[in-house]
């Protein structure tokens, strides 16, 4: 049985070739711009459709996309052309990983029970940065159902300091106090 083809290989090819020519966060961007190309509702369907000619897909690329470095250009034309199309957002987030790490960089998602404002994001990010000794990304979500508190994750790292999961530590351990004798 055939393997499920990966966006990392083409992600790090594109990399190791943005290095080479100096433009890593550039190509990020267009990578970018390529992905909601590829992923466009009204687009993605005639790079997918069976009876239009690859040739003519390429052509489409090239001219929507004509501003792409030619070398980007040219990686999407060989997704578009082995129908790979749906790897654009796997290789987009492989590239900026692989980015993140280039630069020494970490990212972070931190979920709070109401919208952060600059100073406690500022705050955690020091905090954050002083753990991974790295620049720290911050991205935030709004989790009502923590109650209070923050739950950062880094990388494959949870830290919970939430309210609900203090709440339930503290039922658990009085269910386990009123259970023994």
């Amino acid at each position: 049985m055939a393997g499920k083809v990966s966006g990392k290989r083409y992600a790090q090819a594109i990399f190791e070739l943005a290095l080479q020519e100096e433009q890593a966060e550039q190509w990020r961007a267009q990578l970018e711009m390529a992905e909601g190309v590829l992923q466009d509702p009204e687009f993605a369907p005639f790079l997918k459709h069976a009876d239009v000619p690859t040739e003519q897909k390429v052509n489409s690329i090239n001219a929507v996309l004509s501003e792409l470095h030619p070398l980007v250009r040219n990686m999407i034309n060989l997704l578009v052309s082995r129908g790979l199309t749906d790897l654009a957002p796997d290789i987009s987030r492989e590239y900026q990983s692989l980015l993140d790490v280039h630069a020494g960089r970490q990212r972070v998602g931190v979920a709070s029970a109401v919208e952060l404002d600059q100073s406690e994001l500022d705050r955690i990010a020091d905090f954050v940065s002083g753990l991974v000794r790295k620049e720290v990304v911050i991205s935030t979500q709004v989790d009502e159902s923590i109650l209070g508190g923050l739950v950062i994750q880094i990388g494959d790292q949870l830290l919970d300091g939430s309210t609900r999961s203090r709440l339930e530590g503290l039922r658990n351990r009085l269910h386990s106090e009123a259970a023994a004798p």
